[in-house]
C-alpha cells in the first residue's frame, strides 16, 4: 500500500518546475550575443521566447542546456542556483530540449530510439522488459507513435511527436522547444501544441518555446519574453498583449536607415520574372508556395522573413541548387533553369548564405576559388589545359581590388576570416564586366562593421550600374537601408509588398511573424 509520504514524494517528483535565468550575458570574443537577459518560466505554464533571428534566443537556451557556459549570470531551478555544464546536468534538474532538427536515428525503430535517448548506459538490454515498459509509457502518453516502425518511415508530424515523446520518456519537467512547428503543417502544429497545452494545464509540464509565429503564441501560450539584438525587450501575459504590442517589442522602434547614394534609372526593364514558383523542403513539405516576383534592372528587391519560411529554398532554386516542383523562371525574357551555362549566358551571379559551404571549396586556394567561374575560359585556360599563372595573376588583381586579407593567393580559403571569405566570393561574382542579376542571401551574417559596410557598398554600386538585385536577408535594418522595394515571405508565401518609401514598419513585423 502506498503511504502518504510516498504519495507526497511522487507528487513533488512529478510536479512541474520553475526555471529562472538571471542577468545572463554571453560573449563570443567581441560579440555580445546576450546582454544581461533575465527570464522566468513559472511552474505549470506555457512560455514563449520571441525575437528576430539573431536576437539571442538560441544562445539563451543553449546556455540553459549546458552547450554554452554563460559569461555572467545564473540559472535557477525552483529558486535554487544550479550549475549546468552539459545536457546530462540539465537532465538531472528535469530540463530537456526538443531541437529544431530531428535527432532520431532513421534506421532504428521508435522503441530503439526511445531506449537510446536514456542517459543510463546499460550494456545488455532486456528487450522483453523494455517493450513492456515502453508500451505502458505509450499508453499514457499524449502522442501515439508505433513502437516497431523505423524512423525513416514516419511522417514529419510523427517524427516531431517522437522528439517530444523522448523528453517525456526521460521524465522531463521543464521542456524547451526550439521552433517545434517549423517542419509541420498548420494542422499538425495545432495538434502537437494542443496536446502539450493539455499537459501544461494538467500540471505535468512547464514549457518554454522559441517561436516566431504569433498565431500559435496567441492560441497556446500563457506568457512571453521578447528579445531584440541580444537584449531584453519585454515580457507580459498573452491575454494582456496584442499582436501589435508583441511585434513592436520584437522589432523595436523604427529608425530612419542611413541614406545610401542611389542612381535614378529612367526606364528599368524586367530582368528576373518568376511565376507560380513552387519548391519543397528536403523532407518533401512545400517550402515555396506559388510565388510571383519581378526584379527590374537597377533595382534592389529585398525579401524579409524569419528563417525557415522558404527563403533558403527560393534562393537555392534561383541559384541552381534545388529543383522547383512547379512554376516558371525567366531571365531577360528567356526561360531559365539555373544551370552553369545559363547563369554564364544570362550573367547571373550569386552571394549565397554560408559561403564556405555553398560558394567555396575550403581546402582550395583563394586564387582557385576566385576562378571557379572562369577557369575554363581564356585567358585562364587553353583547350583542356589550365593556365595556373593566369589564374594567379587574376587573383592578385582581385585581392587588391576587393581588399581581401590573405597571406597569399595560394592560402586555402577556409583559413580566412568570415569577412574575407565573403570578399573572396564578392570578388569572383562581381568582377565581370557586365552583370544582369545578382542574388544575395544574408551576405553580411556574422561579419564585422567594416565588412558589412564594404559589402553594402558593393551591392549598391551594382544596383547603380543597372544590375537587378534580389537581396534575401533576416536583418530588417539591412533591407530597409538597401532595398528599393520590400517583400515579406511567410510560410512560403509573399504576404506583404511595398516600395521602401511607403513601407509600414508595424505591418512588416506582423507579416514576418505570420499574422
Amino acid at each position: 500500500m502506498t503511504t502518504a509520504i510516498e504519495t507526497r514524494i511522487a507528487e513533488i517528483l512529478n510536479r512541474p518546475h520553475e526555471l529562472e535565468v538571471v542577468g545572463m550575458t554571453k560573449q563570443f570574443g567581441s560579440l555580445v550575443a546576450l546582454d544581461n537577459v533575465s527570464l522566468k518560466l513559472k511552474p505549470g505554464t506555457f512560455h514563449a521566447l520571441l525575437g528576430e533571428n539573431g536576437a539571442g534566443k538560441s544562445t539563451l537556451v543553449k546556455c540553459v542546456m549546458g552547450f554554452y557556459a554563460p559569461t555572467k549570470g545564473e540559472i535557477r531551478v525552483d529558486g535554487q542556483a544550479v550549475q549546468i555544464d552539459n545536457p546530462r546536468d540539465a537532465h538531472r534538474y528535469g530540463i530537456g530540449m526538443v531541437y529544431q532538427h530531428f535527432t532520431s536515428v532513421p534506421a532504428m525503430t521508435v522503441a530503439e530510439n526511445l531506449v537510446l535517448s536514456r542517459y543510463d548506459s546499460a550494456q545488455i538490454i532486456n528487450w522483453k522488459a523494455e517493450m513492456e515498459g515502453l508500451q505502458a509509457f505509450m499508453s499514457r502518453s499524449p502522442f501515439q507513435v508505433p513502437l516497431d516502425i523505423p524512423i525513416a518511415q514516419l511522417a514529419a508530424g510523427q517524427k516531431q511527436k517522437l522528439e517530444i515523446l523522448k523528453q517525456l520518456y526521460l521524465n522531463t519537467r521543464i521542456l524547451i522547444l526550439d521552433e517545434p512547428t517549423s517542419v509541420l503543417t498548420p494542422a499538425e502544429a495545432d495538434e502537437v501544441l494542443g496536446l502539450l497545452r493539455e499537459q501544461v494545464t494538467a500540471g505535468s509540464l512547464s514549457v518554454l518555446m522559441i517561436s516566431h509565429k504569433f498565431r500559435e503564441v496567441m492560441a497556446f501560450v500563457d506568457e512571453v519574453t521578447i528579445l531584440r539584438k541580444g537584449k531584453f525587450a519585454g515580457v507580459g501575459r498573452v491575454q494582456d498583449l496584442t499582436i501589435a504590442d508583441m511585434a513592436e517589442m520584437m522589432m523595436g522602434e523604427k529608425k530612419d536607415p542611413t541614406p545610401v547614394n542611389k542612381t535614378v534609372h529612367g526606364d528599368p526593364a524586367p530582368v528576373l520574372e518568376v511565376q507560380n514558383l513552387q519548391a519543397d523542403k528536403d523532407n518533401g513539405v512545400e517550402a515555396v508556395c506559388s510565388v510571383n516576383l519581378t526584379v527590374h534592372s537597377g533595382e534592389i528587391v529585398g525579401i524579409a522573413g524569419i528563417s525557415g519560411n522558404g527563403q533558403r529554398e527560393l534562393v537555392e532554386v534561383l541559384a541552381g541548387q534545388r529543383q522547383p516542383t512547379g512554376g516558371t523562371i525567366r531571365v531577360n525574357g528567356e526561360p531559365y533553369g539555373a544551370t552553369r551555362l545559363e547563369m554564364a549566358r544570362h550573367k547571373v551571379f550569386a552571394l549565397p548564405e554560408e559561403p564556405l559551404r555553398n560558394a567555396c571549396v575550403p581546402h582550395m586556394s583563394v586564387a582557385e576559388n576566385m576562378a571557379l567561374r572562369t577557369f575554363d575560359k581564356p585567358p585562364q585556360s587553353k583547350g583542356t589545359l589550365l593556365l595556373l599563372n593566369a589564374i594567379r595573376r587574376a587573383a592578385v588583381s582581385l585581392i587588391d581590388q576587393f581588399s581581401v586579407k590573405t597571406p597569399s593567393p595560394d592560402t586555402p580559403v577556409g583559413n580566412l576570416s568570415g569577412g574575407n571569405v565573403q570578399r573572396t566570393v564578392l570578388a569572383r561574382e562581381l568582377s565581370e564586366d557586365h552583370i544582369n542579376l545578382l542574388i544575395a542571401a544574408n551576405p553580411c551574417f556574422g561579419l564585422d562593421f567594416n565588412a558589412v559596410d564594404f559589402i553594402h557598398t558593393q551591392i549598391v554600386d551594382a544596383r547603380n550600374r543597372g544590375v537587378a538585385v534580389l537581396l534575401v536577408s533576416e536583418d530588417l535594418d539591412e533591407l530597409l537601408k538597401l532595398s528599393d522595394r520590400i517583400i515579406v515571405l511567410s510560410e512560403g508565401k509573399f504576404v506583404y509588398e511595398s516600395a521602401i518609401a511607403d513601407a509600414d514598419f508595424a505591418t512588416i513585423g506582423r507579416s514576418m511573424a505570420g499574422h
